[in-house]
């Protein structure tokens, strides 16, 4: 058994090569591996738009960035290949720990840190990968089980001896950033007394986005109940939010365009609740403990909210877990059919269990 060796190692890197949502689901595991030898420094191996996220992370030592050419649209070229390889060897880390979702294949990140000299390389494997994984678990997934995002991967650590007691997600917002979110909500004329509802519109795959029509409904039926509105989303997203508002019948601010990441966790952190796609910043508020209304896409059923009150809506369609990012079917029923109004109904569900939890904390102290 190789767990002996794994509990000696000291540098591990974590390879995580996905997006915001992908690296925050995977730090229960990245601090079970923290916790579970002493003096283990953990680095993550990542994207450019995982390493946003990463850098808020604690238990992340260190962050290398690296856009693989297997993943979606890196354009990576091969002497960034030959570059990120030399990198990681002169680290000499002991350990490596390849975390995919179960669609992908981990054996070229296996092979870049097998090229890399490191001795020790873990992952789940549809395949006998033969030398280049020193240690791995048969994927079961999906034709035996599917697990959450964050069960997946705390079990592959567990499987060489890490494990944790806390199995939230990890995001500490940074001070200044929650100072400069504060002052900008005060200039839009935020009021403390009214829920602040967050609404982020967006997602990379089309196959996840709620229709514009419907966000302008919800959004407008909890301004009439009582919430402040504020919209986030990046600066190529800033035309379907001013679309959103323009169709509103409500007020509404826009801070789409003017945040970072770091920015965007401190907006989401002061918000009573987001209203959101399946999407990184779904993951953020998860993370945050901020309650999440997720209009989750069908196309796969692993990715939901991890330990944070939420509603996930969605309609049920035959052509469930399609994986896809543009609708196969063209219909894209499985959030179409989700109503404004159940979006709204379910935002204030979750915002009036808040404040009656807030209410009775001093009753039971």
């Amino acid at each position: 058994m190789s767990a002996p060796r794994w509990a000696d190692a000291r540098r591990v890197l974590c390879i995580r090569l996905d997006s915001v949502g992908d690296v925050l689901m995977t730090t229960p595991a990245l601090r079970a591996l923290r916790e579970s030898a002493p003096d283990r420094q953990v680095t993550l191996l990542t994207s450019s738009v995982g390493a946003q996220v990463a850098a808020l992370v604690p238990e992340i030592e260190r962050t290398i960035v690296f856009d693989a050419p297997w993943m979606k649209s890196t354009g990576n070229e091969p002497t960034q290949d030959i570059a990120a390889i030399a990198q990681l060897r002169e680290a000499r880390f002991d350990a490596a720990v390849i975390f995919t979702v179960y669609s992908q294949n981990p054996l070229p990140a296996a092979y870049l840190a097998f090229l890399a000299g490191i001795p020790l390389r873990l992952a789940h494997c549809r395949e006998n990968p033969y030398q280049l994984l020193t240690d791995w678990l048969p994927e079961s997934e999906p034709q035996q089980r599917v697990r959450h995002e964050v069960q997946r991967q705390l079990d592959l650590v567990a499987s060489v001896g890490a494990a944790t007691r806390d199995e939230r997600m990890s995001l500490r917002v940074p001070a200044a950033a929650h100072r400069h979110v504060q002052t900008r909500l005060a200039s839009l004329g935020r009021s403390a007394s009214r829920p602040l509802v967050l609404v982020h519109p967006g997602a990379s795959a089309p196959s996840r986005r709620w229709p514009p029509e419907h966000f302008a409904h919800a959004a407008s039926l909890l301004s009439r109940r009582g919430c402040d509105l504020v919209f986030t989303g990046s600066g190529e997203e800033a035309p379907l939010v001013e679309r959103i508002r323009a169709a509103m019948d409500a007020p509404s601010v826009s801070l789409a365009g003017e945040l970072d990441m770091a920015g965007l966790a401190a907006a989401i952190e002061a918000a009573d609740l987001l209203l959101v796609n399946n999407t990184g910043p779904a993951h953020m508020a998860a993370a945050l403990g901020t309650p999440v209304v997720d209009l989750y896409a069908l196309t796969n059923p692993q990715h939901t909210p991890w330990m944070v009150r939420s509603r996930v809506l969605s309609h049920d369609v035959p052509c469930r877990n399609c994986y896809r990012s543009v609708c196969p079917e063209g219909h894209h029923d499985c959030l179409r059919r989700v109503a404004p109004q159940d979006a709204a109904d379910a935002a204030m569900e979750l915002l009036e269990q808040a404040s009656a939890h807030v209410t009775a904390l001093p009753h039971e102290r």
